[in-house]
């Protein structure tokens, strides 16, 4: 993991189309702000884990339909 320091309205960029800003820094929470290409998903950890188990769920009904009909 590369960890960077970075101040407010500071910025990182990835694969040259990705950019992090520091939006705020309030207490204990770091706002940023991702700009990327909209054919980029960006998430939250939890939502993506969220959408995982949901496609997984999909993927093991859609599995077992196929299964039950061969």
């Amino acid at each position: 993991m590369l960890v960077l320091s970075r101040k407010k309205n500071e910025s990182i960029v990835i694969n040259d189309d990705i950019t992090i800003v520091v939006v705020e820094i309030r207490g204990d929470k770091v706002r940023l702000g991702v700009e990327a290409p909209k054919e980029v998903p960006v998430h939250r950890n939890e939502v993506y884990e969220a959408i995982r188990r949901n496609q997984e769920a999909g993927d093991h009904a859609a599995a077992g339909d196929s299964a039950a009909t061969e």
